[in-house]
């Protein structure tokens, strides 16, 4: 299965970047780290403009590219800040909802549809989530069931990328749907060469002290925009194969790759529970993969 190994290598480049993300811009405000995983990924794919240059599309096309680019960018925003101040087991995890929400996103954009196994999957997800925060059980010496669930929604970090995971459920969808006006590599290197121009100008913009941040460390920010390149070549290659759906479970197996780096590089704590938990999530987007 040819889309399998895309969209695996595509979680492994994912769980680099962001691994090298938090390592090297720790200090970075979100605006610049988003400044460093979309521009410089943009400025590295333009060249490839020229082999897969984009044809003349509809008005459905823009309509599409006018949704996504905003969504691209507060969705990124919202990541980066979480990824930068909270470790690794208490936020890539929360990706594994984005397929959850896709099965709702996918039916009502692509008319994608999945199983009832679909909904096994959804628990085993959710109960992935409630044992990551299971050292929440008690409070103020009180034994509630409910607490694990309740520190997602006010650990801000875990709130933000729950955020994110919806706003990536609607982007994925969009994204597969504008790219079939245009083909695949023609709208990948296209979307996010203008990604990287939008996020320079909404900084520019907004923050223009924040461009000063790419004179810091150009080596690494290289290395963090290709890793993220390769993240965007084959995440398209795999969608244009598969459902949209599919292909997003299999890509979320990226928070097993970052909580091994959270272990390796940050000594995060609690890794055979933390994985366990982790591990779990996967499982159940396996079943909506299966659905």
């Amino acid at each position: 299965m040819e889309w399998f190994s895309l969209s695996l290598l595509c979680a492994l480049s994912l769980a680099s970047t962001d691994a090298f993300t938090k390592m090297r811009l720790q200090g970075y405000s979100g605006s610049e780290m988003m400044l460093v995983r979309f521009l410089v990924t943009g400025v590295l794919l333009a060249p490839l403009l020229l082999y897969f240059p984009l044809p003349s599309a509809p008005w459905a096309f823009w309509a599409w590219m006018a949704l996504l680019v905003p969504l691209e960018l507060l969705a990124i925003y919202l990541y980066m800040q979480a990824i930068r101040d909270a470790p690794l087991y208490q936020t890539l995890p929360y990706l594994a909802f984005t397929p959850v929400f896709i099965i709702l996103t996918g039916w009502w954009v692509l008319d994608e549809r999945v199983s009832l196994l679909g909904a096994i999957g959804i628990v085993l997800v959710v109960v992935g989530a409630y044992l990551l925060n299971i050292d929440k059980l008690h409070r103020n010496g009180r034994r509630l069931w409910y607490e694990p669930l309740r520190a997602i929604v006010y650990r801000q970090s875990s709130r933000r990328m729950l955020m994110v995971a919806v706003i990536y459920s609607l982007t994925s969808v969009g994204g597969k749907a504008a790219m079939l006006y245009v083909g695949t590599m023609n709208f990948a290197v296209f979307y996010f060469v203008v990604l990287g121009a939008a996020a320079f100008l909404a900084v520019a913009l907004l923050r223009p002290v924040s461009l000063r941040v790419l004179t810091r460390q150009p080596a690494w920010h290289l290395l963090i925009g290709a890793l993220f390149a390769l993240m965007v070549v084959t995440h398209f290659l795999a969608l244009s194969k598969v459902e949209a759906a599919y292909m997003i479970a299999v890509k979320r197996t990226s928070l097993l790759f970052g909580i091994l780096y959270g272990a390796w590089l940050f000594h995060e704590k609690q890794l055979a529970r933390n994985f366990s938990s982790a591990a779990l999530m996967v499982v159940g987007v396996a079943l909506i993969l299966l659905a």
